[in-house]
C-alpha cells in the first residue's frame, strides 16, 4: 500500500504543475457534396480521452480543452469516410469537418497503441483493429475469442471458457495484453491460464503484429493486444448499455450492463457482467464439466480538464473453470477420479464437479496526461493482484498468489522542425508465492526496468519514426524442500538489452500506400521455463525447467500495402521474425516420468523439458472488403506462418494452421429497421502437417456460419437483435491448436481426442442507454 501511496503523491504533484489556461473548440460536420449537416457524427480526441456527437443542426462543442498542442480528432458517421486530422488549438478554435460518403467506413482507422497516436496510413506498425458493433454482431466466449477474428491471431483453446492469444505463431509471454493501460498479468506462461479480462469491458481493440518492444518492452516479441475502454461521455450526459445473450450450445448466458457520465469534467463509469455455461456438446458427445461461470465488476472515476485527465480504474473478475480427466471405458464413457461414470449424451448440469479452475483478478489502474507549457506527460500506474487455483477437490493442488506493481511514463515534447520526441521510462515489480499443496514453480520475483527515446516526423504524403530502448530484468526464484527432498534450487539471473525500431510510411496517392517497419524484441525467460520441476495437471504432463537459458531476441522486417477506394479496401502484410535463443517446451524421445497424480499415487506423466535453438518465422496476414453497392459486402482475411526450427532444421511446435475466412453480408434498406444485416461465413482451416516430432498432425476443415441482425425503435429507445449461428452444418473437427485434440489430451491413449464445440446459435439483444 505504500507503493500506491507514493504514485497517488506523485501524480498529485504532477497535476499541481500541469498547465490548466482552457478553451472551447467548436464547428460543424457536413456532408462534402451536398453540404447538409450530419446529426449524430462522432467526434474523438483520443490523446484528450473525450467525445462528442453533432447535434440535429450537425454543430457540436469540445469544453475545457487545453489552449496549447496540437490533437488528432477522428470523425465518423455511418455510411462516411472516416476523417483525421490534426489541429493546433492555440491557432484555430473553429472547424467546419466535410465527410465524403463511402460503402466502407473505418478504413483510416486511428490507431493509439503505438507511441504517437496517428492514423492508420501514418503508422508504420501493422494493426488490425476490432470494432464495438463486431463484437457485438459475433458473439464469442471470451475476449481472446473475440480478438482471433482479426487476421493473424489465432487461439489457444481448453474448451470454451479458456484461450491464450497466438499472432504470428507466437504466444504465451511472447505477446502483451495491455487493458487500463496496464499490462496484464496473470502467470501467463501457462497453457490453460486464459486472460482475465471482461470481453465486455472493451469498446475497441487493437492488435499490433509483430515486435513492439520499443514501447512495451521485453515479452512483446510477437505483438500486443491493446484494449480499449470507452471513452468519456459528452459532457452534461449519461450513457450505458445492456446486452444479453444466449447460446444454445453449451447453454451459455451471458449479461452485462454499463452506464457512463460527464458532468463538467467529472467522468465515471460503472459495469457488472455475469456468464454462465454448462458442459459443451461436440458434434458426437456433451464433453462432462467443460462448463464455467465468471463474474467481473468494474469502476471508473476520474477528471477531464484543461489540464488534460486522470483516471482511476478499478476491476474484479472471477473465472470458475470446470476440468476433466482424459479417462474413458470401453464403451467411450467418462469417468471421473470417483469412479462415476457419464455416457457422452449426458452432463449439461451447471454446477462444476472437480477437478476445476478457480481464477480471481484484482486490479487498480490510474491513467493520466498532464499537458504543460511545452509538452505533455501521459502516466500509468497499476498494481494487480492474480490467484490462481487449480483444484483437484476442495483443497487446490496448485495455488499462485502473484502481486505486480507497475510504472509506465512518456514524456512529449513540443515538436522541433516537425519533429515530435518522446522519452519514456516504465518499470515493474512482481512476486508470486505457492500456497497449495503440490507445486510446479518455485516462490519468485521478477524486477524489470527500461527507458527508450523516440523520435517520429510527418510530411505530407510520408512519415518516419525511429526509436532506442535498454531493457534491464532480473528473475529470483527461492529454494524448496519437501519431505526432506529439495524440491526447487535457488535461482538469480540478469537480463539485459538494447533493442531499436525504425519505420516508414508513404502515400503514393489517396488510395494506395505503404508502410515498412525493422524492429528488434527481446524476452527474458519467465520461471516457469526456468525452474519448472511438475506435474502441470491441466496440461496432464510432468515439465521440467532449464536455469542456463539464455534471453529470446527477435529481429523483424514487416512490409504492409493498402489500397482503398470508396467499394474496395485491400490490405496485405508480409513478414519476417528471425527468433535468436527461440525458447520452447518439447518432449523428445517419448520420455516420461513417475510422480504424483491428482490421487496422491505415483502416476507415469510425459516429461516436457524446455529448451533453447534458434528458429525463424514467416508469413504473410491479408484482408479485402469490397463493398460494390450499398447492400452488398464482402470479407475476407488470409493467415499463414511458416516457423522453422533451424537448429533441428523441424518445424516448431504448436504453430496455426493457415486460414482463409469468408463472409458475405446483404444489408437491405427496410423501412423502419437500421443496419439490418444477412451473412453467411465460411472459414477454411488448412491441414498443418508442418509439426514437431511429439505432435500430431491436424486435418483440414470447413466451418460454416450465418447471422441476421438489425436494429429498430421501441418508442425512443433503440435496441439491436442479433442471431449467429457457428459451425452450422455440425462439422466434427480438431483445431490444431486445441489442447483436447488427438496427442495432446492423453499420454496412454494417442487417438483420445475431444472434438471443438459443435453447431452453436447464440441469440443476443443490445439495447444502448442515453439520459
Amino acid at each position: 500500500m505504500k507503493r500506491l501511496l507514493y504514485c497517488l503523491i506523485f501524480v498529485l504533484t504532477t497535476l499541481s504543475y500541469a498547465y490548466s489556461a482552457d478553451i472551447t473548440f467548436s464547428g460543424k460536420v457536413i456532408d462534402a457534396q451536398t453540404k447538409t449537416p450530419l446529426p449524430g457524427a462522432t467526434l474523438t480526441i483520443t490523446d484528450l480521452k473525450i467525445s462528442t456527437i453533432t447535434d440535429l443542426n450537425g454543430n457540436f462543442s469540445f469544453n475545457r480543452i487545453p489552449d496549447k498542442g496540437s490533437f488528432l480528432i477522428q470523425v465518423s458517421y455511418l455510411g462516411y469516410k472516416y476523417l483525421n486530422k490534426t489541429i493546433n488549438f492555440a491557432t484555430t478554435k473553429s472547424m467546419v469537418f466535410e465527410l465524403q460518403p463511402s460503402l466502407i467506413e473505418a478504413n483510416e482507422v486511428v490507431v493509439t497503441g503505438t507511441v504517437t497516436g496517428a492514423d492508420s496510413k501514418k503508422n508504420s506498425t501493422s494493426v488490425g483493429v476490432l470494432s464495438h458493433d463486431e463484437m457485438i454482431d459475433r458473439p464469442s466466449t471470451n475476449i481472446i475469442d473475440a480478438i482471433s477474428k482479426v487476421a493473424g491471431v489465432s487461439q489457444i483453446t481448453t474448451g470454451q471458457a479458456i484461450s491464450k492469444p497466438v499472432i504470428r505463431g507466437l504466444s504465451y509471454n511472447r505477446i502483451v495484453t495491455i487493458n487500463d493501460g496496464v499490462k496484464q498479468e496473470g502467470q501467463q506462461w501457462g497453457d490453460e491460464h486464459g486472460v482475465e479480462i471482461d470481453q465486455y469491458s472493451a469498446d475497441r481493440v487493437e492488435v499490433l503484429r509483430g515486435a513492439a518492444s520499443l514501447l512495451y518492452g521485453a515479452d512483446a516479441l510477437g505483438g500486443v493486444i491493446n484494449i480499449l475502454e470507452p471513452l468519456a461521455a459528452p459532457e452534461g450526459t449519461i450513457k450505458g448499455e445492456v446486452l444479453s445473450n444466449y447460446s444454445t450450445n453449451g447453454g451459455l448466458t451471458s449479461n452485462s450492463a454499463m452506464l457512463t457520465g460527464n458532468e463538467g469534467g467529472f467522468v465515471w463509469r460503472g459495469r457488472v457482467t455475469y456468464k454462465n455455461a454448462y458442459s459443451f456438446k461436440t458434434p458426437s458427445y456433451n464433453f462432462p464439466n467443460s462448463g464455467f461461470n465468471e463474474t467481473s465488476s468494474e469502476a471508473m472515476l476520474g477528471l477531464n480538464k484543461s489540464w488534460g485527465y486522470s483516471h482511476v480504474n478499478v476491476s474484479y473478475f472471477k473465472n470458475n473453470i470446470g476440468f476433466y480427466d482424459p479417462i474413458v471405458n470401453s464403451q467411450g464413457d467418462f469417468i471421473d477420479d470417483n469412479g462415476n461414470t457419464f455416457t457422452r449424451s449426458e452432463f449439461t448440469n451447471r454446477t462444476l464437479a472437480y477437478p476445476k479452475q478457480a481464477i480471481a483478478h484484482f486490479k487498480i489502474a490510474s491513467n493520466s496526461n498532464f499537458f504543460f507549457k511545452k509538452g505533455n506527460l501521459k502516466l500509468d500506474l497499476g498494481y494487480q493482484n492474480n490467484v490462481r487455483k487449480e483444484l483437484p477437490n476442495a483443497n487446490p493442488g496448485l495455488f499462485f498468489d502473484l502481486n505486480t506493481y507497475s510504472l509506465d511514463a512518456k514524456y512529449y515534447q513540443q515538436a522541433i522542425n516537425g519533429w515530435q520526441p518522446v522519452i519514456g521510462l516504465s518499470s515493474d515489480y512482481g512476486k508470486s508465492l505457492n500456497k497449495g499443496s503440490e507445486y510446479l514453480v518455485p516462490d519468485y520475483s521478477n524486477f524489470g526496468t527500461g527507458i527508450f527515446y523516440y523520435v517520429k516526423k510527418d510530411w505530407a504524403q510520408s512519415s518516419f519514426n525511429a526509436g532506442l530502448r535498454y531493457d534491464y530484468r532480473n528473475n529470483k526464484g527461492e529454494p524448496l524442500f519437501t519431505d526432506g527432498e529439495q524440491k526447487f534450487t535457488a535461482f538469480e539471473n540478469h537480463f539485459s538489452n538494447l533493442s531499436g525500431a525504425v519505420g516508414y510510411t508513404h502515400q503514393f496517392s489517396d488510395q494506395f500506400n505503404i508502410k515498412a517497419n525493422l524492429s528488434t524484441g527481446f524476452r527474458a525467460p519467465n520461471p516457469a521455463e526456468q525452474a519448472s520441476n511438475g506435474v502441470h495437471e491441466g496440461t496432464f504432463r510432468y515439465e521440467k525447467g532449464n536455469p542456463t537459458l539464455k534471453a529470446e531476441k527477435s529481429y523483424q522486417a514487416d512490409v504492409s500495402f493498402q489500397y482503398s477506394i470508396e467499394t474496395l479496401d485491400l490490405n496485405l502484410s508480409i513478414y519476417n521474425n528471425y527468433m535468436q535463443d527461440y525458447i520452447y517446451l518439447a518432449r523428445r524421445n517419448n520420455e516420461t516420468i513417475v510422480a504424483n497424480g491428482e490421487s496422491g499415487q505415483p502416476q507415469t506423466f510425459p516429461l516436457y523439458r524446455y529448451q533453447q535453438d534458434n528458429a525463424n518465422l514467416y508469413g504473410t496476414d491479408a484482408s479485402l472488403i469490397f463493398h460494390p453497392v450499398k447492400f452488398f459486402h464482402f470479407e475476407n482475411t488470409f493467415s499463414y506462418v511458416h516457423a522453422q526450427n533451424l537448429a533441428l532444421k523441424t518445424p516448431l511446435p504448436f504453430i496455426p494452421a493457415t486460414s482463409l475466412k469468408n463472409e458475405l453480408r446483404i444489408e437491405p434498406d427496410i423501412k423502419g429497421l437500421k443496419s439490418a444485416y444477412l451473412s453467411l461465413g465460411l472459414e477454411n482451416y488448412f491441414a498443418q502437417n508442418r509439426i514437431d516430432t511429439f505432435e500430431t498432425p491436424t486435418g483440414g476443415y470447413s466451418l460454416v456460419n450465418a447471422g441476421i441482425g438489425t436494429s429498430f425503435n421501441l418508442g425512443k429507445q433503440l435496441v439491436r437483435l442479433n442471431i449467429s449461428g457457428n459451425n452450422l452444418l455440425n462439422k466434427k473437427y480438431y483445431n490444431h491448436l486445441s489442447r483436447f485434440k488427438p496427442g495432446r489430451l492423453s499420454e496412454t491413449d494417442p487417438t483420445l481426442g475431444v472434438y471443438n464445440q459443435g453447431s452453436n446459435v447464440t441469440f443476443g439483444i443490445y439495447i444502448p442507454l442515453s439520459i
